[in-house]
């Protein structure tokens, strides 16, 4: 895969976590109904990064 592909797989790792950040906040103050994006999005995120880590395998 190129550099490309693998900066928009890192910026997407980026959101995401940045997304779960938010989903936590809500969590706290209880403004989250429902709590299961939570685990959807820890999953997202470690698909994505398994994903970024073959690319990564590959292109050395």
């Amino acid at each position: 895969m190129s550099e490309n592909t693998m900066q928009k797989l890192e910026k997407k790792v980026f959101e995401m976590t940045k997304s779960l950040f938010e989903l936590r906040m809500k969590l706290v103050s209880n403004d989250l109904k429902d709590t299961s994006k939570i685990s959807k999005t820890k999953r997202e995120i470690a698909r994505l990064k398994t994903q970024l880590g073959n690319t990564r395998k590959q292109n050395v």
